[in-house]
Order: C-alpha cells, then structure tokens, then sequence
C-alpha cells in the first residue's frame, strides 16, 4: 500500500519506486538481490525458510507482523540466514502497540525511522557488516 497508506509517514514512494531504486543502488555496490512481497503470513515464512542458503542476507519489513508474529520470529531464528529488519517509520516514536518487535531480538540488527532510506542503510550493513563477518575479504 505505499504510496496510498499514511503518505505524510511513508511518503508518496510505491513499492515498486523503492525496490528499483534499491537494485540500482545495490548493483552498483555489487550485490544481487531479490524482492517479495505478501501479506499473507504463511507465504512470508516460506520465503524465509527458502532464504536459508541462499542468500548473503535478507532485510525484512515485516510491517504489522512486526508487533506479534511469533511465526515469522521463529521463521527467521531457524534460518543460517542473517535478518536485517527495517522499517520506514521510526516504530518507537508511534502508537504504545508498535514499540515491541518480537523479530528484532532474532535479527542482527534494526534500521528505523529514515524512509525509504532505511533500506539503503540496511543494503549497506549488508555489504560492510555482515559479508565481513562471512568472510568476505573484498572490502
């Protein structure tokens, strides 16, 4: 829904704006990525489960699931895969029931409160953190 939910928190940016800009950014620092996309909470912990392996790392915005899916916490806490969990509005400065992520404690790190830039933050973390800490010595 972005670009048409809460535009003066999210902005006018749709997904697809984002995600483009992101490949682009993310080419040009080296790194392929994939995106997806759901709103069904089964759907989202299959992804996680197929990311194990696969890739370097995964960001996630996991949004509303963010505040109570213990599914999706438990989903990222059985993968090898690092989780950088996102979101584009600062959570803790928002209404009392989005203070608590059940996922950060399971992720490697959090990125909120700066937009859509909040993903390019984390795209970096992916290419001066974590490929460091996998033995990546190309920096």
């Amino acid at each position: 829904m972005l670009g048409l939910r809460e535009p003066q928190i999210y902005g006018n940016y749709t997904l697809e704006s984002i995600n483009n800009e992101i490949k682009e950014y993310a080419l040009s620092i080296g790194i392929d990525t994939d995106f997806y996309q759901s709103n069904t909470e089964g759907d989202i912990i299959s992804a996680i489960h197929a990311t194990n392996g696969k890739y370097l790392a995964a960001i996630i915005n996991a949004g509303a699931y963010t505040h109570y899916s213990y599914a999706i916490r438990d989903a990222i806490s059985s993968v090898r895969t690092p989780f950088i969990e996102v979101h584009m509005s600062n959570i803790y400065t928002r209404e009392e029931f989005r203070h608590k992520s059940v996922i950060s404690a399971v992720c490697k790190g959090s990125i909120v409160g700066f937009g859509k830039q909040s993903y390019f933050l984390a795209v970096d973390a992916v290419k001066k953190c974590l490929a460091l800490e996998i033995g990546d010595n190309n920096e």
